[in-house]
């Protein structure tokens, strides 16, 4: 049975079984924090505990994971939005994760405590860090206020958006601890070193027009609405494009980033070497000539591990 790329799946509760190409991928377990849907390419994750403002509970740290590594691993997605519910984008870290029963804290010698602290909180950043691995550009789309972890979360996607209510607050200095899942380590990279120390020094909040003034974010929209509607449409404008040409793209703004100009010159000479194949770009000129939008092959999907 084939799938075609603008099959919409809807995902509320129960995860469905998706489909690609000739191939099947699978979501196993129900959501406890997100609801998804795909659609003509865009992939849209909705935090979706509204009633708890959307707090990063010990589920969210394993469901985020599972749904970012299947659409990654897939080939439906060309563009992944992450969006919210409700009054607040993310209240950010639940406090029952630290004192919960998962804790490693308790029993055993300090020293191997310390060690599965460590683990933890590697693990956690992972989470974020496939923001940034998948194939994929993914953007955020902020209403309300996005607090503590959720800064961690959304300085991880490509592209960040708010509605003029919105706010971001690095939350973990007022509750005097260090901010350790991403936001110290990416922010300073996004908007001026000076603004990103004041935020993390004070645990201010910043509002959107102030975040777009400084670069966090590229538009503020009206009201959620807008916002929705507004990102979707950038969306849908990305996974129009070639899927193998944004990968490259993403995977080049994200390596300059973090080397030299020469050592990322040289790396997009490698990529181009084993990468580029000219079919892509006569799609394009073929469309043009035709007066017609181009149409370009989805991904490969990518086998699970062994």
């Amino acid at each position: 049975m084939l799938c075609r790329r603008q099959r919409s799946l809807q995902v509320v509760g129960k995860r469905p079984i998706a489909c690609t190409g000739a191939s099947f991928y699978s979501f196993y377990m129900s959501y406890e924090c997100f609801a998804v849907d795909v659609s003509d390419g865009v992939a849209e994750i909705r935090l979706n505990r509204p009633e708890s403002f959307n707090s990063m509970i010990p589920a969210f740290w394993i469901e985020l994971p599972g749904i970012l590594r299947e659409l990654d691993r897939g080939s439906e997605a060309r563009v992944i939005v992450l969006s919210s519910t409700g009054k607040h984008f993310c209240a950010g870290m639940d406090l029952a994760a630290f004192t919960g029963s998962g804790s490693n804290q308790a029993g055993g010698e300090r020293g191997r405590q310390r060690a599965n602290m460590r683990r933890e909180v590697l693990e956690l950043q992972e989470t974020f860090n496939l923001l940034e691995k998948a194939r994929v550009p993914v953007l955020a789309a902020v209403q309300g206020g996005a607090v503590g972890g959720a800064v961690d979360m959304i300085t991880a996607c490509d592209m960040r958006y708010m509605s003029a209510d919105a706010f971001v607050c690095i939350q973990e200095i007022n509750i005097a601890i260090t901010a350790d899942v991403g936001t110290l380590q990416r922010l300073p990279k996004i908007i001026p070193e000076g603004i990103a120390r004041e935020l993390a020094y004070t645990g201010r909040r910043m509002p959107a027009e102030e975040a777009k003034a400084c670069g966090l974010v590229n538009e503020v929209f009206p009201d959620r609405e807008a916002l929705r509607e507004g990102v979707l449409d950038v969306a849908r404008q990305i996974a129009s494009k070639s899927p193998l040409a944004i990968w490259g793209t993403k995977e080049m703004i994200n390596y300059a980033r973090d080397h030299s100009t020469a050592d990322s010159l040289n790396y997009i000479a490698t990529w181009q070497t084993g990468m580029f194949h000219p079919q892509d770009m006569a799609e394009t000129f073929a469309a043009k000539r035709d007066q017609r939008d181009p149409e370009f092959e989805d991904l490969l999907p990518l086998r699970k591990p062994v």
